[in-house]
């Protein structure tokens, strides 16, 4: 246990709800929904479900979330689930509703926050299954700041088509190589068919594995809660601990304040690092961090990856799912080579209550023979994917993912789009050819609005056989599956007048990931003369979700953050 001491109050919020002769027609609506008069003395935990019918990644929610409400009443508190919304972005993916996704984030988040406070729940278990349900639920969490545990709803298992796994990305490169001719329609229909057999999250260290490891590593979910499949016995052990946990929480004292700490941010960006984790780790962990409190930059991701290799083996960029991962041991053993290496701090406490370092005192090494997680000595990588860039063309920062396999430098013409659709219809009509650098703008944060992902794209290049040849660049993001010479977050964002609004066709543009730049061909004065001629598009949206979005959220290079 942590020597720090804290102050216990297990029920600091619901006593003021039920407690007393005047709180007597709250005590009536709660008889309605289950609650007893014992149950009016117990702490009452929260547990906020994402379960949905719109995906595979949240299908099976509800189950976890029911074992999670058994294991706060063995634990002696009152579990209440309420639900919140989730999206799937592998459905609305090139299409108008993807501006909705990364909203989707904020909804989750003030809604989360919303039911907790106004109900006085004591404690919060939140789970989630696709994207932006982990950064959402982590963002109430540190926002309500009560005794809070995550759970994640696990990976989804590989689907297998003529003896060969495959997946959502198999299907968007899959499009792509039909476009070229490789494939028939059939085929392409046969792996459509079999790329998603069933519950949990996209297989590979896609965002949503990526977010999931990084919260376990910063403390906030239970030790090797990231690594399980979503189908296993395991997981729903998981939510019912969980549970269990979060009573713990509340009769300790302890508050996500205690466990989101700054080393404990470094800690979640190292393990993404050495998981070669999605780019939207860095979107998403600059905007937890804005809501707890904590300090934290584009800065720290350059200097995490100056030191932390890539030892992981995983999609996309690499051979192996997340279920392979999870059959070895999953990602706590991969904590305790980085804590043995001096890469992570062990004094973080985590929500047993225990420090990272007790927590990870008694896991069992990785088999001898696999080739997963690489040893220090034959890393994928030396130094990180995620490389933070800046130039002329980028003045405030933009992410790559640099896997080693793309190359570190690329220099090519623009071929420049105002919107994914624009793009897209190029690209399947066989307009992008080697040596380009395809531009999409107006994606940003406030352009889009909603900073869509760019996985179409970038599969139906990598799909074309074009992933070596081409780069793509933009304002918006990419999916956590989209690999190649990709560059995204960049910043200033078009709409907002960066430079990336000012880029014509033929341009020369050069990447340099070993200098960490990006740069467009153009002197000062003519950057200058054209940004002096532009003129910000108007906006489509004037009324509902996107439009009020459009107009509070802040750049991607503050985790795009509308609080």
């Amino acid at each position: 246990m942590c020597a720090k001491s804290f102050k216990s109050n297990k029920r600091p919020f619901s006593s003021v709800v039920v407690q007393g002769v005047e709180r007597a027609p709250s005590r009536a609506m709660l008889r309605a929904v289950g609650f007893s008069d014992a149950d009016f003395t117990k702490p009452q935990i929260g547990v906020a479900s994402t379960w949905s019918m719109v995906t595979p990644c949240n299908m099976h929610i509800d189950r976890l979330a029911r074992e999670t409400e058994k294991g706060v009443g063995v634990a002696g508190g009152k579990g209440v689930i309420f639900n919140t919304i989730t999206i799937s972005d592998g459905i609305s993916m090139g299409t108008e509703g993807m501006k909705y996704s990364l909203v989707s984030r904020e909804v989750i988040a003030d809604s989360i926050e919303t039911v907790v406070a106004c109900e006085g729940f004591d404690g919060v278990v939140a789970l989630g299954g696709c994207d932006k349900n982990m950064p959402g639920c982590l963002m109430a969490l540190a926002r309500l700041n009560r005794p809070a545990v995550f759970v994640y709803g696990g990976t989804i298992l590989p689907g297998c088509y003529r003896g060969k796994d495959v997946d959502i990305i198999s299907v968007f490169e899959a499009v792509g190589q039909f476009t070229k001719g490789e494939i028939t329609s059939r085929e392409l229909t046969g792996i459509e068919r079999a790329a998603i057999p069933g519950e949990g999250s996209c297989v590979g260290m896609y965002t949503a594995n990526t977010m999931a490891s990084a919260i376990e590593a910063m403390g906030m979910s239970l030790p090797n809660s990231s690594s399980r499949v979503a189908s296993s016995k395991s997981k729903m052990e998981e939510s019912n601990a969980a549970g269990r946990a979060v009573v713990k929480l509340t009769e300790l004292g302890i508050k996500p304040s205690d466990i989101m700490t700054r080393p404990a941010f470094l800690n979640a960006i190292t393990i993404v690092t050495a998981l070669g984790g999605s780019t939207n780790a860095v979107l998403h962990l600059l905007a937890m961090a804005r809501e707890a409190k904590v300090r934290l930059s584009l800065a720290d991701f350059t200097a995490i990856g100056k030191k932390v290799p890539v030892l992981a083996d995983l999609k996309p960029s690499g051979r192996y799912a997340m279920a392979d991962l999870a059959a070895i041991g999953g990602v706590a053993p991969l904590m305790a080579r980085l804590l043995k290496q001096g890469l992570l701090d062990g004094d973080c406490l985590t929500v047993t209550g225990h420090t990272l370092r007790n927590n990870l005192a008694q896991i069992k090494p990785y088999p001898r023979k696999q080739e997963i997680i690489r040893p220090f000595s034959r890393p994928i990588k030396k130094e990180g994917h995620l490389v933070i860039i800046n130039g002329n063309l980028a003045p405030d920062g933009a992410v790559a993912k640099i896997s080693g396999k793309e190359g570190l430098q690329f220099s090519g013409k623009a071929i420049v789009f105002n919107s994914e659709e624009q793009a897209m219809k190029k690209i399947l009509a066989g307009g992008i050819k080697a040596g380009h650098v395809v531009v999409i703008r107006y994606e940003g944060p406030k352009g889009g609005p909603g900073m869509r992902e760019m996985l179409a794209p970038t599969s139906n290049i990598m799909g074309q056989g074009l992933g070596q040849d081409v780069a793509l660049i933009t304002d918006g993001r990419f999916a956590g599956g989209s690999h190649g010479f990709v560059i995204g977050h960049i910043t200033p964002e078009a709409c907002v007048g960066g430079p990336i609004a000012i880029v014509k066709n033929g341009d020369a543009i050069t990447i340099d990931a070993k200098k960490r730049t990006i740069t467009l061909g153009l002197s000062k004065a003519e950057i200058q003369r054209r940004l002096t001629l532009w003129k910000p598009p108007r906006s489509r949206y004037k009324t509902g979700v996107l439009a009020k979005y459009a107009k509070l959220v802040g750049s991607a290079s503050e985790g795009a953050i509308t609080d």
